[in-house]
This record gives structure tokens, C-alpha cells and sequence, in this order.
């Protein structure tokens, strides 16, 4: 029996072009990190034959020829993971369906999935089939990284950037921040981002105040567990989305909740959330309340 039996595992999926491996590097670190086993998955779509209309026979020697190539991503993606991780307990498998919807069952025991990002326009990214951060964000029971291709050689800046508002979704992505740069000898950067509303008159320093008032009282709240992370406070004015990609820029994460105040009963990947995702300059983690 391995050591890191019944421990939840980190979820990654496996993408096919074996030259993109930031998400795989990313996971394999994180596991190694915090101790926990990797489990590798590469996800294809349904079986030809179970679409082919009635009378027709199933393709198996097509569908024999995508399982060989599938079992060959993932045999090369554990190669890549033991090759450098050697400490890390990993194991893969090759699953058949849209693959959102394959993580978001993985994730159902699982202490985090990772993914990796393809920088889809918003109309791709909501209307394509092949889209899987999103959806997964939405409606995955841990916390999500999303993680994209390095686009220059620039090294990251030694902090995490997080988004507050005061709700309990954002508490819960203060609070996974500050483990997180605790377990990278890292700090935190907290943002309260805020802007005018479209009516009515705002006493601007007052609200300064509040903002910051909210900040630190979530701060003083997350920072008691990890003492040792150094977590520097701003009330930022300007739209959320904005104020956060431009501090992800150079950051080792961006972190939000799924959703915060301000969004429609019922939605269950937030405004903010889903700018990030297009547009953050770093790897983006999305943490449910």
C-alpha cells in the first residue's frame, strides 16, 4: 500500500501536443509541494462507432488506432513526470468524453485540477465544444488552475496576486493564496478592487475606507495560519478584471473566487472570474466558496 493512499490527488489533463507541458510542470510541482499523488488524464471524445447511425458498424480498427495513440500521450506525459519528479506517486489513464466534463468528475475527489490554456477568444472559449476551462471553473468542487503556455522567458515576480471583495467566495481564494505562498516561501498581494457606481453620488474617501476596512479584517482572518507570509494590502479603483490582469502580470498566480458580490443569483462562474480566465498574464486559480 502506497503512502499516499486515500490522500486526495491533483488532477491534471493531458494535452495532446506533447511540446506543451506547462500544465503538466505546473502539477507535477505543485504535487511534489504538498506531498500529494498525481494523477495524469488525457480525455478524448466519445468513440466514433457510438455516433455512426443504425445499420452501420462501429470503426474499431479507428477507434483501436485513437485508444493506441491516447495510451501513447499518457505513457509519454508519466515518462515526463518521472523523469523529474521522482518523489512524486503518479498514475494515468485515458478517458472517453468532452473533457470538461471528464475532470469535473475527477474532480469530485480530488484536491485540485489543472489545465492547461489555449488564450481562446471570449466567443470560442463560451460557444466552442472543445472548451474546458470554464465550464470546469464553473462547476468543479475544488479549486482549478488554469495554466498557460510561458509566452517569454520573463522570471515571475515572488508573489501571488488575490482578489477580495468581502464575499465568501473570495475569502476561500485569500485563504488558498496565502497556503499557497506559504508552501513557496512567496507573499501575497491583495487587491480590493473598486469602482463608481453608474448612479448616484459616492463619497470616495469613505469608500476607501470601507474597501480597506473589508481587506484587512479578511486578511487578519487567513494570515493567523501562516504568519510567515508576508501579504501587502491594496484598495486598487477600477474595474476588477482590469486592476487584476494587469497585477498578474510577472505574478506566480492570480487567485479568485468563482464568484463574488455583485453577481446574478444562480451564476456559477462570476463576471470577474471569467475575465481573468481570457485575459490574466499568469497561471489563474479559481476557488468555489
Amino acid at each position: 500500500m502506497s503512502e499516499n493512499d486515500g490522500l486526495p490527488p491533483i488532477v491534471v489533463g493531458v494535452d495532446p501536443d506533447p511540446s506543451r507541458r506547462a500544465a503538466l510542470t505546473w502539477a507535477a510541482d505543485e504535487a511534489d509541494r504538498r506531498a500529494l499523488p498525481l494523477r495524469l488524464i488525457h480525455a478524448r471524445g466519445m468513440a466514433s462507432g457510438a455516433f455512426r447511425p443504425e445499420g452501420t458498424p462501429p470503426a474499431v480498427e479507428e477507434d483501436e488506432a485513437l485508444e493506441s495513440v491516447g495510451q501513447r500521450m499518457i505513457e509519454e506525459a508519466l515518462a515526463f513526470v518521472r523523469s523529474r519528479w521522482s518523489s512524486v506517486e503518479v498514475s494515468g489513464s485515458l478517458a472517453y468524453g468532452e473533457p470538461a466534463w471528464v475532470l469535473r468528475e475527477a474532480a469530485a475527489d480530488a484536491s485540485m485540477v489543472v489545465v492547461g490554456s489555449w488564450h481562446l477568444s471570449a466567443r470560442r472559449e463560451l460557444f466552442s465544444s472543445a472548451s474546458v476551462a470554464l465550464p470546469l471553473s464553473a462547476h468543479a468542487a475544488c479549486p482549478v488552475a488554469v495554466v498557460p503556455e510561458p509566452e517569454d522567458a520573463a522570471r515571475p515576480a515572488a508573489h501571488f496576486v488575490v482578489g477580495v471583495d468581502g464575499s465568501r467566495q473570495s475569502r476561500a481564494a485569500l485563504g488558498f493564496a496565502v497556503e499557497e505562498a506559504a508552501l513557496r516561501g512567496a507573499g501575497v498581494r491583495a487587491l480590493y478592487a473598486w469602482h463608481l457606481p453608474v448612479l448616484g453620488a459616492l463619497d470616495e474617501e469613505a469608500a476607501v475606507r470601507d474597501c480597506g476596512r473589508v481587506l484587512s479584517e479578511a486578511v487578519a482572518e487567513r494570515k493567523a495560519t501562516h504568519p510567515e507570509v508576508e501579504v501587502h494590502l491594496e484598495v486598487v479603483r477600477g474595474h476588477p478584471v482590469q486592476v487584476l490582469t494587469e497585477a498578474s502580470e510577472h505574478a506566480l498566480g492570480l487567485v479568485v473566487g468563482t464568484r463574488g458580490h455583485g453577481g446574478f443569483t444562480g451564476m456559477l462562474l462570476g463576471s470577474v472570474s471569467q475575465g481573468v480566465l481570457h485575459h490574466a498574464r499568469c497561471p489563474v486559480v479559481t476557488v468555489p466558496g
